[in-house]
């Protein structure tokens, strides 16, 4: 045999040969057994049953008309209605046409107690929650949100807890009473609620959590969500840094554990409605106003929708 020029000669090795003539083939490497598959873990997306729902609050100076038609073309589960000085978060009927023109469900009503509203359906503040209960259960919202009373509302701030377990009672609709926080003017601080401003140093059926009201009160938001517990029944969603003033910033621009609370309501199966709620008055245009609203939607439902590991079966 001839080689090439330098080039090395191939070495040959012996192959064995059955009786059959043929070259044995080399036998297939062996399979691992399988794994049992329920030992497996898989990461799975899991989303809680809670709508998300634009407060009309959030469109402000727009009007409750405009919200619903945002809440509509944004993608919304629904809207929360903060009734206020606009005639329209007044009228019952006129929010059910809204609501039908939309296609947009009323999923949660805020009585009127604020201090620009406190002669709003009447100057009883017993008479507004019942007010808003009807209005609720006429909408077919779920929802009365209220704050606690203000400190010189005394016969009332007396007499609130009982109240609400007592209309409570009384309906389906859910009574979430919400945190709120000091007032404060420089180095100067007010309690400005009674019995507390901290709801969860009494005791009630439902809360509200607001995460823009933890930060202005400065109080650890993931403290006082463990304290609610499963008695959490409604979230007003906003972010803030800690100023005097209720700051309600899109989620996601503030110090607030926005992310890890929506995550933590994924993973606990939370069914009530997480609400947006922000100030969107130092918009310059329509456009701007909804770009935050957008905004606030997409960071709600990313974090809402929580991956765990589920093993398979």
């Amino acid at each position: 045999m001839k080689y090439r020029h330098n080039a090395a000669p191939r070495r040959r090795w012996p192959v064995a040969v059955p009786r059959t003539g043929r070259a044995q083939q080399p036998a297939p490497p062996r399979k691992a057994p399988p794994r049992s598959l329920s030992s497996v873990a898989e990461p799975v997306v899991r989303i809680p049953d809670a709508k998300v729902a634009l407060s009309t609050a959030s469109v402000y100076p727009e009007s409750t008309a405009t919200a619903f038609e945002i809440a509509a073309r944004l993608g919304y589960d629904g809207v929360e209605v903060m009734v206020w000085t606009d005639p329209v978060s007044q009228d019952i009927e006129a929010l059910r046409r809204l609501s039908d023109y939309h296609q947009v469900p009323i999923l949660a009503v805020h009585a009127p107690c604020l201090l620009i509203t406190q002669r709003v359906w009447s100057t009883d503040p017993w008479i507004k929650l019942q007010r808003a209960q009807v209005a609720a259960e006429k909408l077919g919202a779920s929802t009365v949100v209220v704050h606690p009373p203000f400190r010189w509302q005394r016969q009332y701030a007396r007499d609130f807890v009982s109240g609400i377990w007592r209309m409570a009672n009384e309906t389906d609709v859910r009574f979430a009473v919400e945190n709120m926080y000091p007032w404060r003017y420089r180095d100067r601080e007010m309690l400005a609620y009674a019995p507390e401003w901290d709801v969860t140093q009494d005791d009630y059926r439902h809360f509200t959590i607001d995460l823009s009201h933890t930060a202005t009160a400065r109080t650890d938001a993931t403290e006082m969500i463990e304290r609610m517990g499963d008695r959490l029944g409604h979230v007003h969603l906003a972010d803030g840094n800690g100023s005097n003033k209720d700051e309600h910033l899109v989620p996601g621009r503030g110090t607030q554990p926005c992310a890890e609370l929506l995550e933590r309501l994924a993973l606990t199966g939370f069914d009530g409605h997480v609400v947006i709620e922000v100030n969107t008055r130092r918009a310059m245009s329509g456009a701007e106003r909804e770009a935050d609203l957008a905004e606030a939607l997409a960071f709600t439902r990313l974090h809402l929708a929580s991956a765990v590991k589920v093993p398979r079966r």
